[in-house]
């Protein structure tokens, strides 16, 4: 089953996102660094509406948390598995245990400045589609929105308690995070590279499911509860929205961290199959 390589940027502070997502608060010493090569088990933003902890009243408040990068369902026995759970399937996040609640009650916008994802020739991607074979990293994409703006991932976040701590303990409580992914788009991309895809599933079968501005506030609503209704919230959006083009293949490295990571190249470092 193909998944997505599990690597993002994401340089705006909490000021700016703020103001892109009427954020009412957030806490100043959680504020993270500019991540240019976001990777999973990381600390990373997430937007989301939830009552504030300790006060009267019980109106959502929209928030920028500090989540940790891979989901932990409230009821596992460990976190292991987190780093396995970056990304939860649209088509199936209704009704697979480690999600469904989440998907229920518990939805975020993970805000990002688009992803990486690595291209190899066609035949070896219906391998990796079928599970036949692991598909190899090659040459790195970068993928945003064409117009610049935030590319806000729909997203599902949980709190985990580590009962081998005791309740006052700063680490008793996980707050962790997954991505939601859906196909990849099969138009033409709004900008393509010189040589190379000239859609978003010529790069690969999936992609993180992205939520345009009208739906943020739908989304995030902590009142929506019906699974039947939710679903509808996973639609893609409209395409010709994205653009593509190839980076260095130093990204491969999740050593490798800054603003260089995202200068575009004027031509793939790595040869592809198209």
């Amino acid at each position: 089953m193909a998944r997505m390589c599990g690597r993002y940027a994401a340089s705006r502070g909490p000021e700016d996102l703020a103001g892109i997502f009427e954020i009412e608060t957030w806490e100043p010493e959680e504020s993270l660094e500019p991540d240019y090569n976001v990777a999973p088990t990381k600390e990373v933003y997430a937007v989301l509406d939830r009552p504030l902890k300790d006060v009267s009243d019980p109106r959502p408040v929209r928030q920028l948390r500090k989540l940790k990068w891979g989901l932990v369902p409230s009821w596992s026995k460990t976190p292991e598995g987190a780093a396995r759970m970056i990304n939860a399937r649209a088509e199936t996040v209704h009704e697979k245990p480690s999600y469904k609640r989440a998907f229920a009650t518990r939805r975020c916008v993970i805000p990002a400045d688009g992803y990486y994802e690595w291209v190899t020739g066609v035949g070896e991607r219906e391998l990796e589609v079928e599970g036949r074979k692991k598909r190899p990293r090659k040459q790195p994409y970068f993928v945003l929105p064409a117009d610049g703006s935030v590319f806000a991932m729909a997203g599902l976040y949980e709190f985990w308690r580590d009962k081998t701590l005791p309740d006052d303990h700063p680490q008793a409580w996980w707050a962790t995070c997954s991505v939601i992914t859906t196909e990849a788009e099969t138009g033409p991309l709004a900008v393509s590279p010189a040589e190379g895809p000239r859609s978003l599933a010529d790069i690969h079968p999936r992609m993180p499911l992205m939520l345009t501005p009208d739906r943020w506030d739908t989304w995030l609503d902590p009142s929506r509860t019906d699974l039947h209704d939710l679903r509808s919230l996973l639609a893609p959006p409209p395409e010709g929205l994205m653009r593509a083009y190839p980076v260095s293949t130093a990204v491969s490295n999740v050593r490798n961290n800054g603003p260089e990571l995202l200068k575009e190249l004027e031509g793939p470092e790595e040869g592809t199959l198209f």
